[in-house]
């Protein structure tokens, strides 16, 4: 396991506020910057500083196109999946394989597509990046989201040589929902009611070595009673639909489905990235996760973006996933094993 002591082990870093973490100037449009703890936005300022955001956000995050496109990785029955898999802008001198990023996108896990990717800038730091499609609601109850994702994991897996990816250096992340599937990938190592039988992959495994989770659920069973009414107003009808019910009435799948009840001591390092103004996902959320990785003395960072709402620029600066990367490639370097 990763040898961090239990100080480093749970960590939260905020990053507005007067509270600053190195390098990490800019806390998004939702928020004030500063600069050594002095307020540089005004009223006068904010559409000229967000625009300068977005032109620097988009530029690295939403104008690159995949490498591959459309990559089939399972069907299931007449229906295709797939994957858009993005190679490095930039590889490490030392590296013929690139460690890859699953990425899982949000929309309360009945909307959006893989062309949502707010992380590009990783592959300036020698990731590629794995952006997944998977069944939404409407389409296909939970657990079938983890089938495809993990099915994805087992292609990639099984064709890494082809794409020069390394497969004992996978990354799981996502944002919000897709945050929520991303975690519960990642701490479900082996299990066989979430591995599904979807793809042509099977005798591969889906395991992978670090979890990102951008403000996700962690717990469906505790998360309608920490919700705002705002909250509530979207969450009761996206559980409905995950689900075919509320936690309430279907106990059982709500605790499948819920990140924390898996938790156990093999899993991989975890990084949350919350903001403590959330209006839609609870932020006692991915408190709840970090305490119960804490509990099991599992690594875990947990960066609170004050005053952040649900997402928004702040949460993917360069700078952010600048230490996200570097993080992780750390973790990897600590040879962290996975049973």
């Amino acid at each position: 396991m990763l040898n961090l002591s239990a100080e480093s082990r749970f960590r939260r870093v905020f990053t507005s506020g007067g509270r600053v973490a190195p390098n990490l100037h800019c806390c998004g449009a939702e928020r004030v910057c500063r600069i050594r703890g002095e307020c540089i936005l005004n009223s006068k300022f904010r559409a000229a500083v967000l625009a300068l955001f977005l032109m620097r956000i988009g530029a690295t995050a939403f104008a690159i196109e995949p490498t591959h496109q459309d990559v089939e990785y399972a069907r299931v029955g007449d229906r295709s999946l797939a994957l858009d898999l993005y190679q490095p802008t930039r590889s490490l001198d030392s590296e013929d394989q690139s460690p890859i990023v699953v990425w899982v996108h949000g929309g309360a896990w009945r909307s959006g597509s893989k062309k949502s990717v707010p992380v590009t800038s990783w592959l300036e730091h020698g990731f590629a990046i794995a952006s997944v499609d998977y069944r939404l609601s409407p389409e296909a109850k939970f657990p079938a989201q983890i089938h495809d994702i993990k099915a994805a994991i087992r292609f990639l897996r099984d064709n890494a040589s082809m794409y020069a990816l390394d497969s004992d250096r996978i990354v799981v992340a996502g944002a919000s929902a897709g945050g929520h599937l991303a975690a519960l990938v990642g701490v479900t190592n082996g299990n066989e009611r979430l591995e599904g039988n979807i793809g042509k992959h099977l005798k591969t495994n889906s395991n992978v070595h670090a979890i990102v989770s951008f403000y996700g659920a962690s717990n469906l069973q505790s998360i309608l009673s920490q919700s705002t009414q705002h909250g509530l107003s979207v969450r009761v009808p996206a559980l409905q639909l995950l689900l075919g019910g509320q936690p309430n009435d279907v106990v059982e799948l709500a605790k499948l489905a819920s990140p924390v009840s898996h938790v156990d001591a093999h899993d991989p390092p975890l990084w949350l990235i919350h903001g403590d103004a959330d209006p839609q996902m609870p932020f006692a959320q991915s408190e709840e996760f970090s305490e119960v990785y804490e509990a099991m003395s599992l690594p875990i960072q947990f960066s609170v973006v004050s005053d952040g709402k649900h997402g928004g620029v702040g949460f993917y600066t360069d700078e952010r996933l600048a230490i996200l990367a570097e993080q992780i490639r750390a973790s990897f370097r600590a040879n962290v094993a996975i049973n």
